[in-house]
């Protein structure tokens, strides 16, 4: 098992969804930054849908009473492995598996970029599942609670797990991210020239953001039609525009439906990098070729 010693700003236990229940007006849910949690699972030898830990912006302290094989990913933090009789402590490193000795303990800095570090045991975060996943879903409140301090989080056992091997990480670029987008189905509800304001000029991530959405603050995009538009099905990466004009990037908690245009939406691998923005940082959107 883990004990949670400190939980950072925000840490949940999340796996790759729920999905199959956006009828019910149940969300997705799941990591944000699935290609992180995925490879975390791979270098300490789990199947990649396995549940880990998510935290935001790093600062968390996890103890583990029994020894256990474990792999960071996502956003770098630094590391350090203390306790377990060790006269000093160690740094540990991401992207790769290393050992935690029984009685020791893992503590996480705060990330030098990016926003959400994954942290996967060998065995699994083994928490009951809801409706099939173990996520905890911050909008619908389905899954396990919260990660607060004192919270025990059981491990699934190892036996017939793959053999641990490293993987390749691949290290993200530091500088501005830039996502790839294709015409939304709404974006007839825009005034032409719409599509190449968002894709002109960078886009700022604004503090209300969080697993649901990234909020964005920039060009101003304006509408050809007003009124409200029925509620319809969402998908994650929908780029949707409220009144204000300003855009919101859906993640992985996003509502089943919502009532705002849909100008865009994102190319499905760039849902990670949308994942990992953080209050302050910039984005910029380019129009994704299609083949014709």
């Amino acid at each position: 098992m883990i004990e949670v010693i400190k939980p950072g700003p925000y840490a949940t236990v999340q796996d790759l969804g729920r999905p199959g229940y956006a009828h019910l007006g149940v969300p997705y849910s799941g990591a944000a930054d699935t290609t992180a949690l995925r490879l975390a699972n791979r270098l300490v030898g789990n199947p990649e849908g396995h549940a880990g830990i998510e935290l935001t912006f790093g600062g968390a302290s996890l103890a583990f009473p029994a020894g256990a094989w474990v792999a960071v990913t996502g956003a770098p933090c630094p590391l350090i492995s203390a306790g377990a009789g060790m006269t000093v402590p160690v740094r540990a490193g991401m992207g790769a598996p290393f050992w935690v000795p029984a009685g020791g303990e893992l503590r996480f800095g705060t990330p030098a970029r990016g926003l959400r570090t994954y942290v996967a045991v060998r065995g699994g975060i083994a928490v009951e599942p809801v409706l099939g996943s173990r996520s905890t879903d911050s909008l619908s409140g389905l899954g396990p609670a919260v990660l607060r301090p004192g919270t025990v989080l059981p491990v699934g056992p190892v036996d017939g797990l793959a053999e641990i091997s490293v993987d390749v990480a691949p290290l993200r670029e530091p500088g501005p991210a830039v996502l790839r987008v294709v015409p939304g189905p709404r974006d007839d509800w825009f005034v032409p020239g719409a599509l190449k304001e968002l894709c002109g000029r960078p886009y700022e991530v604004t503090q209300d953001s969080n697993r649901v959405g990234v909020r964005l603050s920039g060009p101003v995009l304006e509408r050809a039609r007003q009124g409200e538009l029925p509620s319809e099905g969402m998908v994650a990466g929908a780029v949707q525009v409220p009144p204000s004009g300003q855009p919101i990037i859906f993640l992985a908690d996003h509502p089943p439906t919502g009532g705002y245009p849909v100008i865009a939406v994102l190319s499905a691998a760039d849902l990670s990098t949308a994942a990992q923005l953080r209050p302050g940082d910039t984005t910029r959107f380019t129009l994704r070729k299609t083949p014709t």
